[in-house]
């Protein structure tokens, strides 16, 4: 890939991966430890994510069990998922925190749905605004007298090409979560 590019694709990677890590933190009744991944801890005054202070398991589909590593991180733990927009109270045997993910009605499927289209809209906006920098880029560059109009033009084509395989794979992961969502 062009050296001048490069930079481009990375973002549009990193959008992409960064919108995927947002799905991954949507439950879809199922109980998925990734819906932990924004929740921080107070570890003796320290902000630390949740993965570092216990063991995450899932007993069954619809349960997530967390064994702190220390018997007094349990209240702790237990107001960090109750602060968080999890919607989910947890409850404790004095050791390890129990999650009972409720199954999801009908009505909130098709809101998270619509809420997983709208994340993915935002993604491609995102993309489509790297797409508007490159080409920024690309026109100043054709005004230096060392790149050539047929450079830059096959420049912003493989920019489109970029764009339109992230846009692609932006369209294909939505239409996955939604399915994943959708599935009773």
């Amino acid at each position: 890939m062009d050296e001048r590019i490069k930079l481009f694709d990375e973002k549009m990677t990193k959008t992409y991966n960064n919108l995927l890590s947002e799905f991954a933190t949507v439950r879809a009744g199922r109980a998925n430890p990734n819906v932990l991944n924004k929740i921080k801890v107070d570890y003796y005054g320290t902000p630390t994510p949740l993965q570092q202070v216990g063991n995450i398991t899932v007993p069954e589909p619809r349960i997530l069990q967390i064994q702190p590593w220390e018997a007094s991180m349990v209240k702790k733990i237990e107001k960090a998922i109750q602060t968080s927009d999890l919607g989910i109270n947890p409850s404790n045997d004095g050791r390890i925190i129990r999650l009972v993910f409720p199954e999801l009605t009908e009505e909130r499927r098709k809101d998270l749905v619509k809420d997983i289209r709208k994340k993915g809209e935002a993604g491609k906006v995102a993309v489509r605004n790297i797409r508007r920098d490159a080409n920024d880029y690309l026109k100043k560059l054709g005004k230096t007298p060392d790149v050539s109009e047929d450079e830059v033009k096959d420049l912003e084509d493989k920019i489109q090409k970029m764009t339109d395989k992230y846009i692609k794979e932006i369209d294909k992961a939505v239409e996955e979560k939604s399915k994943e969502i959708l599935t009773v």
